[in-house]
């Protein structure tokens, strides 16, 4: 029979894996104990032969409450008073779903007020416009 290869879990740049497994692997990695943030899942196999491979897999982590914001982009240059809305909400228990505040409140879109005045505008023509026929 001939021998498998290991496959070795290691998160970040921690010396100590999380596993190792024979290989094939089937492996549930529970973020819950990962602190929130940008972190990298490194895999390491090693043939029968002594053979290494490795394989970096960039991933970030967010169990803590999501977090909305409105009024600020990333890199955003900024001057004078910015006015923001920030709205955080926790998922809650993962067998129920939270309606309370799981809904972040945003502003009326420009383009919606772009509408509305258009058509605004408009209607007003049309009835003055039928207004001024009609009376002749």
């Amino acid at each position: 029979m001939e021998d498998q290869s290991t496959v070795i879990i290691f998160i970040d740049d921690d010396e100590k894996p999380i596993g190792a497994f024979a290989s094939p692997v089937n492996f549930e990695l529970d973020t819950r104990k990962i602190a929130d943030g940008k972190h990298v899942l490194k895999i390491v196999s090693k043939d029968p032969t002594g053979k290494e491979g490795i394989r970096m897999i960039p991933f970030e982590v967010r169990n803590g409450p999501a977090i909305a914001i409105e009024g600020m982009q990333e890199n955003a240059v900024v001057d004078g008073i910015v006015p923001m809305m920030i709205n955080a909400y926790g998922k809650g228990d993962q067998k129920k779903f939270l309606i309370t505040g799981s809904e972040s409140p945003q502003s009326i879109p420009a383009l919606f007020w772009i509408l509305l005045i258009c058509f605004t505008g408009w209607s007003l023509y049309y009835l003055i416009t039928y207004l001024s026929l009609s009376g002749d």
